[in-house]
């Protein structure tokens, strides 16, 4: 059992997410005054006693994404030097995911170079949902529980009752995903093979898989421009899907992505709230889900040295 203090403070990239954590643990927000001067230099201030405590910082890393990295490693460098008993950063949505390898000669990797910062700053545990690329923990040379958002989207669908359903992997990268989510709710499965040409363009060539009558379901991790899962639900429709509905775990929703996903021939778009969505986006085609309760469980089960693949094994 564990004896620290649990503690919960956060930054400014995804407040709502946070309190709903610590609603559902039964605690207070810790105090932190996280600010930005006239230069947009960040300054943090810890406004309670963290010494001994275990503590847990949410913050996605998500737009305006570098203010969110500096108010992260700020905060884990802040409540280091405040004598903090263990920091775990739990950052629903890693930014920097999709550039985890060199693709071309003089590239970064900087996804490596996040978990290198996130480390150094001091931080002891990361939790994580839906690594773009799951190799991504071996980054790290700190412990790391990676959550999948699977569960809770097929929870969802399960409920809703549908039937002959047929669940799609927009790429051949995310087909481990879709199995999954095929899985859980009693689906077939299909897949989209797509080229990109450059980043943020992608051209489908093939459907792998039979739609004809079919309820289609679009599963993906991360929906940025919605360019690929729009185009991919319009495809679907003209190999004999009745319907087309699409899920991820993190809705990114770039650009004119609010504006494509309205005019697309998708029902109803699936998100969690990994990423807060701006009033803008809250259309009525888009339905959020949210991971506080899986969240807080992950962090109930680290606090007290419990497994926390128990979660969804």
């Amino acid at each position: 059992m564990a004896t620290k203090e649990l503690k919960i403070f956060c930054g400014n990239a995804n407040r709502e997410l946070a309190q709903e954590i610590a609603d559902y643990l039964g605690i207070s927000m810790g105090v932190a005054n996280v600010k930005t001067f006239m230069d947009g230099e960040i300054n943090i201030g810890i406004d309670e006693s963290v010494r001994g405590a275990d503590v847990f910082v949410v913050q996605p890393t998500c737009a305006p994404t570098n203010d969110s990295i500096m108010e992260l490693l700020i905060l884990i460098d802040a409540l280091r030097r405040a004598s903090a008993y263990r920091i775990t950063a739990v950052v629903p949505y890693y930014g920097y995911a999709r550039q985890e390898r060199k693709t071309k000669a003089r590239e970064p990797i900087t996804a490596k170079l996040m978990a290198n910062l996130i480390t150094t700053a001091g931080a002891d545990r990361l939790v994580a949902m839906d690594l773009h690329a799951p190799a991504i923990q071996g980054f790290f040379d700190i412990p790391v529980d990676h959550l999948p958002g699977v569960p809770i989207l097929a929870e969802y669908f399960m409920e809703k009752k549908l039937e002959d359903i047929c669940v799609v992997s927009p790429d051949i990268g995310g087909v481990g995903r879709a199995r999954n989510f095929a899985e859980r709710i009693g689906a077939s499965l299909a897949i989209v093979d797509k080229r990109r040409p450059e980043p943020n363009v992608s051209k489908i060539m093939h459907v792998i898989g039979d739609l004809q009558g079919k309820i289609a379901v679009l599963i993906d991790d991360i929906t940025d421009t919605g360019g690929t899962i729009t185009q991919a639900a319009a495809v679907l429709m003209e190999k004999g899907a009745k319907e087309v509905y699409a899920c991820c775990t993190h809705p990114v929703l770039s650009g004119p992505a609010i504006g494509i996903l309205e005019k697309s021939v998708i029902k109803e778009f699936v998100v969690t709230n990994t990423i807060p969505l701006t009033p803008e986006k809250k259309i009525d085609k888009i339905k959020v889900l949210s991971v506080a309760p899986l969240l807080g469980e992950a962090i109930v089960r680290i606090h007290e040295d419990l497994s926390v693949s128990k979660l969804f094994s």
